[in-house]
Formats: structure tokens, sequence, C-alpha cells
């Protein structure tokens, strides 16, 4: 017949050092409105900027410097956080006017001058490309890829 030698050491310990400690550090801190529409415009943006491959590291830091000019702009005025996207898709916009030319190109009209889309409305909520020149909405901002 086979015994049992178990001894107190074979058992398994309930030891309170072991157990997780719930560390309030461990909690993710909560994003704020602002944070989050500065994160969405930062995606909306450079996701319509590699829709039109035009994402260099100078084209992101322009980016990113209108991010802080934003975020600066929406601490003065709270009310304009919804407005961030579109105001984010502008400046960058006009930072590419300057350095290498219109952006983002017009897809829609096929003849006739090439001619940049421009964002509407230009300080309001869900921000649009749009061709002037075809009366047309093109695409919301961030969504230039689904063209």
């Amino acid at each position: 017949m086979a015994s049992s030698d178990s001894t107190p050491d074979d058992d398994p310990i309930d030891d309170p050092i072991d157990d997780p400690i719930d560390d309030p550090r461990d909690e993710p801190a909560p994003i704020s409105p602002l944070e989050q529409a500065l994160h969405a415009a930062r995606a909306l943006v450079l996701a319509d900027l590699a829709a039109r491959e035009v994402v260099a590291a100078d084209v992101v830091s322009m980016m990113e410097e209108s991010i802080v000019q934003r975020r600066w702009w929406v601490e003065q005025w709270p009310e304009g956080v919804e407005y961030v996207a579109g105001l984010v898709a502008q400046d960058v916009q006009d930072a590419l006017l300057e350095a290498y030319g219109r952006w983002p190109l017009c897809p829609v009209c096929a003849s006739g001058d090439p001619h940049a889309l421009e964002v509407e409305p230009e300080l309001g909520p869900d921000p649009h490309w749009v061709c002037h020149q075809a009366g047309v909405k093109v695409a919301a901002v961030g969504n230039l890829g689904s063209l």
C-alpha cells in the first residue's frame, strides 16, 4: 500500500506576500477630452497624409507642431475642442503649401489645372475635404484613403 508522506511544505501556501496588490499607480490615468480630441486629430490627419503618400519625418513634425499649437488654443477656448481635427488638417495643409505645394490634390476633377481640396467647415465639427470647383464633398477628414 502506498503511503502519503505529505508534509506541510508540500502544500501550497496562501502567502499574502504573493498576492497582487491593487496599486492605484497601475491604473491608467483618464484621458481628458482635450487629449482625446488631439489624439483623434493626429490619427485622422496622419491617415490622410498616408493615403496621399506624404508621410515623411518633416511632414509629421509639421503635424506635431500644429498639435502643440492647437493644444494651447483649446486650453484658451475649451468650447473649440470639437473643431481640432479640421484645424489641424488646415494647419498641415498650410505648412505643406509653404514647403512643398498644394495638398491634397483633388481626385475628383480629371481635367483642368490640379488644385487642392479645402477643409469645410473652416471652424466647425465634422470636417470634410471639399472640391470647390466641382462643388462636392470628397471625403471626411481622415478618409482620403477610402477614395
